[in-house]
């Protein structure tokens, strides 16, 4: 399942979703702004506060719900604020075999935390080095940490080169298509491993 960032549903993330499932993989991309999409970081903002915290995450939870019944071995994805439904849900439910977090990583200590990240879950956290919100606004801190405590067998930071936040994104001008392979192939390495 891949949650979508801030501007909501787009075709980029339809595209990167299907990248996955061309090699078969079943991916679910719940809409959690209901169809809404916006043109920038603010109006993404103003959607995802209009529609309150607390719905969207009563959505992501139905939508894992809904796919959780017939799925074997469940990968929660998210991009940026997708990352929040991602890994709170991977952190706090039980049967989730991986999470695969692009370009955002949430703290697993301190005041904002959800926990500690679950031994049985692998992980793998991407992000370009010279993002503003990933690389200069802790995330890529919050990343470290997971992966120094949840060890190396499960947990794996990837940076790439490069100042774009919504990189893997094919429909905004901050698409990297050489990064965006990269991340296509690790992901799949996580995905591969945990269905077998």
């Amino acid at each position: 399942m891949l949650f979508h960032h801030v501007l909501g549903l787009t075709d980029g993330v339809r595209g990167f979703a299907s990248r996955l499932s061309a090699q078969g993989h079943e991916v679910h991309t719940p809409d959690l702004y209901e169809g809404r999409l916006a043109t920038s970081f603010e109006e993404g903002f103003a959607i995802k506060n209009d529609l309150g915290a607390e719905h969207l995450q009563t959505l992501a939870e139905e939508a894992l719900d809904e796919a959780s019944t017939d799925a074997d071995s469940l990968v929660l994805a998210g991009i940026s604020l997708g990352v929040t439904h991602a890994q709170r849900l991977a952190q706090t439910r039980a049967g989730i075999h991986g999470a695969l977090l692009y370009a955002a990583c949430l703290p697993i200590s301190g005041e904002w935390a959800v926990g500690p990240w679950p031994e049985t879950v692998r992980v793998q956290v991407h992000g370009m080095d010279d993002d503003e919100f990933f690389a200069h606004e802790g995330d890529i801190d919050a990343a470290r940490e997971l992966v120094a405590a949840a060890g190396p067998e499960l947990a794996e930071l990837f940076t790439y080169p490069g100042d774009g936040h919504l990189f893997m994104d094919s429909s905004l001008p901050s698409y990297d298509s050489t990064a965006t392979d990269a991340v296509l192939r690790r992901s799949l390495d996580l995905l591969d491993a945990v269905s077998t």
